[in-house]
């Protein structure tokens, strides 16, 4: 399909936006039985009858969850439900043993919230919370021998069902409308503050890498100037920050071309390509009626008591926009430079550098700098790049003792990015630490002044600014590695003139 222009697609259609996210829970035990929720397990090796949904099996609900979900719903602003119940979503796939999951209809946890969001020029969008409710994660499939991994061409299919009743918390947008152009800017934002706001609230990783947060992104355009909304789609389980903000393009591309050649949008849900930032179809989408919903009988419901409830909401910790004003304050940034942080989704890892002891300025500098260039070269986050914090902190620890000078520093993050080890090592392994001892300097200090008479004698009479010629001199020859301060001292030493 030859997709129309982005800039064209706006030109007729208003996108309207809808966000699903769902959030595993970081609770030692699934949400309605004790099985154990630890990653990397030999597959099937953490189920019982009730996951399984083996007859005679009675569910429990895991209080960590219940609390957990409300936590989530304060931080969103969301009001919470005095009184809330499960209910069985029926419909049948190989990854869903019990051929239902345990979820939350038309009485969730929390609802009617909303998140203030920060874009890239520092303006505020409001997202609206229609709802963030209690459900269980499905089993995983692995398809083999399919050119895509997906179901479709594939010989066989695996099971693992020991994700199967792990706790997930879905957090559903209310219809996204007013970011025009920016709709795809704002689906990012969205779901890096939702993001951050989890870790912070301490209740998962949040790692979209490791599928502990996923984003449905709900798409449909309508005219301009109109009211009524346009038929959606709905591209699954998205798992990356940069994912959402390219599946949000290509979807509003992909619908003002259906529609611009006299199409008609099929309500369906659809796959995203990593790999060309494209989607296709899935399957077409269920409406709620097919899934025949009705109240959970097995479980008694969710009364959280409004005592509780305040005292989750005193003990919420320091929530993500207030974090960001403190941290501003304490490296001493202005907006433009702070917001620059920010667009890179550089403040964790700035920070987690901090604190592994490395000085604000220098943190910032080679996150900001170096890092974030290969995050671009390679179009991927900030905080997936294969280095951490304290990796990162060395290196400035290493710079600050002299054992490196900058260019040096540059090779060793390079190295340890490559896999090469801890930066002790490499600075080891390549001979990277930098010269400053007198006696390995001077014999390249003299080549540098015996190749070059005439700069030599211009410092003699008192041009001391042409010494960088010949430090340059020496640091070619020492192939980076001599210390820049002492060639100068030694330089001048050697041709009786004081700095």
């Amino acid at each position: 399909m030859n997709l129309v222009s982005y800039e064209d697609a706006l030109a007729s259609y208003d996108p309207v936006m809808g966000l699903e996210v769902h959030v595993e829970l970081g609770t030692k035990t699934k949400m309605f039985c004790g099985c154990s929720t630890e990653l990397g397990a030999e597959p099937n090796s953490q189920t019982c009858p009730t996951c399984l949904g083996l007859p005679g099996s009675l569910p429990v609900v895991n209080a960590t969850g219940v609390e957990s979900a409300v936590k989530i719903g304060l931080a969103l602003n969301c009001e919470i439900a005095e009184w809330c119940r499960f209910a069985r979503k029926n419909y049948f796939y190989p990854d869903m043993p019990k051929n239902f999951q345990t979820s939350q209809y038309d009485e969730p946890i929390a609802f009617n919230g909303y998140l203030d969001v920060q874009l890239e020029d520092g303006s505020t969008f409001r997202v609206e919370i229609e709802r963030a409710h209690m459900e269980e994660d499905t089993g995983k499939s692995t398809h083999v021998g399919g050119a895509t991994g997906r179901i479709h061409g594939a010989e066989y299919s695996l099971l693992d069902y020991n994700r199967a009743g792990i706790p997930l918390i879905e957090i559903v947008t209310k219809p996204i409308v007013g970011a025009g152009a920016r709709a795809p800017e704002v689906a990012k934002a969205y779901v890096t503050e939702l993001r951050e706001l989890i870790r912070a609230l301490g209740v998962s990783e949040a790692r979209m890498d490791k599928g502990q947060m996923r984003c449905d992104v709900n798409v449909s355009l309508r005219p301009n100037g109109t009211e009524k909304f346009g038929t959606r789609s709905e591209t699954k389980n998205v798992n990356s920050l940069r994912s959402v903000e390219r599946a949000t393009r290509f979807e509003i591309q992909r619908h003002a071309t259906v529609l611009t050649d006299g199409g008609t949008i099929v309500q369906e849900t659809r796959h995203f390509h990593e790999e060309n930032g494209s989607t296709t179809s899935g399957r077409i989408k269920e409406e709620a009626e097919d899934y025949r919903y009705f109240p959970e009988p097995d479980l008694v419901p969710i009364a959280p008591s409004r005592e509780w409830v305040e005292e989750l909401r005193a003990g919420l910790p320091e929530l993500p926009r207030v974090r960001r004003a403190r941290l501003q304050a304490e490296w001493g940034l202005s907006d433009k430079d702070m917001q620059a942080v920010l667009n890179a989704g550089a403040v964790e890892p700035i920070q987690e550098t901090i604190a592994a002891g490395a000085p604000a300025d220098q943190a910032r500098k080679w996150w900001m700098g170096e890092l974030a260039r290969r995050a671009n070269e390679t179009g991927t986050e900030l905080s997936e790049q294969p280095i951490t914090p304290a990796q990162v902190a060395r290196v400035a620890a290493l710079v600050a003792e002299g054992k490196l000078n900058d260019k040096l520093a540059r090779q060793v993050i390079e190295a340890v990015l490559a896999g090469e080890g801890e930066p002790d090592e490499v600075v080891e392994k390549r001979g990277l630490a930098v010269v400053s001892d007198d006696s390995a300097l001077g014999a390249a200090v003299d080549q540098a002044i015996a190749d070059n008479e005439a700069i030599a004698a211009k410092i003699r009479d008192g041009k001391v600014a042409a010494v960088g010629a010949l430090v340059g001199a020496v640091m070619k020859a020492t192939r980076g590695q001599a210390d820049a301060a002492r060639v100068k001292d030694l330089i001048l030493e050697k041709l009786g003139v004081s700095a």
